[in-house]
């Protein structure tokens, strides 16, 4: 009696003998596939042929979606340059106003506030205080990276200019790089609910923080 061969144990074999439908040439025109389109029966040669397709087909794609990523990130670093060009030139670099009004226009965010507790002595009064500032500060402490995502429940929505109609919102730890201690808390807000999504990448935001932190204490 014949013992039943053992599927994975032929795939092993010819994985061990590549040559082998080399040395058996006549085996392959016999091998028929069930393609993938349609569901038809296909040649092995078909079918291999398909499959280079399909991951010709699939590179092409990857190709396509970083060319886009690569462009995407180019504009945001052309933006973050000009925000720094336009920091740096600004004869109050170190005033909150000055600060978020050229965040607003590089980055073309729709509403934006913040508010300081530590260092930058040059901040008025009104940019020390305001609803829910306790709690503002402790989520700044506790938290190294922004969150993006609803504004529901979150401290410093209220800072922002029209923030009833806000749907997303970025708020970003002011902390100078290699600190720990927060000096403050930049909210960012917008009436589009995908402008900052829970999905969205942190780390540009993570250096405008930085970035401001570095100027508002000069």
């Amino acid at each position: 009696m014949t013992a039943a061969i053992d599927a994975n144990a032929v795939a092993l074999y010819l994985e061990d003998h590549p040559h082998f439908f080399d040395d058996h040439p006549d085996l392959i025109a016999g091998l028929r596939l069930t393609t993938t389109l349609g569901g038809r029966t296909v040649s092995l040669h078909e079918r291999q042929v398909e499959v280079l397709r399909e991951k010709v087909r699939q590179l092409e794609l990857k190709l396509v979606n970083q060319g886009h990523a690569a462009r995407d990130n180019e504009g945001i670093m052309e933006k973050f340059h000009q925000w720094i060009v336009r920091l740096l030139s600004s004869p109050a670099p170190r005033q909150p106003q000055v600060l978020l009004d050229t965040l607003r226009e590089c980055f073309d965010v729709p509403t934006a506030s913040l508010r300081l507790w530590n260092h930058c002595e040059e901040a008025g009064p009104e940019w020390r205080d305001g609803p829910g500032i306790d709690e503002a500060r402790a989520l700044a402490d506790q938290q190294t990276l922004p969150y993006c995502g609803s504004p529901a429940g979150k401290p410093g929505v209220a800072w922002l200019d029209n923030a009833a109609s806000v749907r997303s919102v970025a708020l970003v730890p002011l902390r100078a790089a290699g600190e720990t201690d927060s000096l403050g808390l930049l909210v960012l807000g917008s009436p589009d609910p995908r402008r900052f999504s829970a999905d969205l990448a942190t780390d540009v935001l993570k250096r405008i923080g930085e970035t401001a932190s570095s100027a508002l204490r000069g």
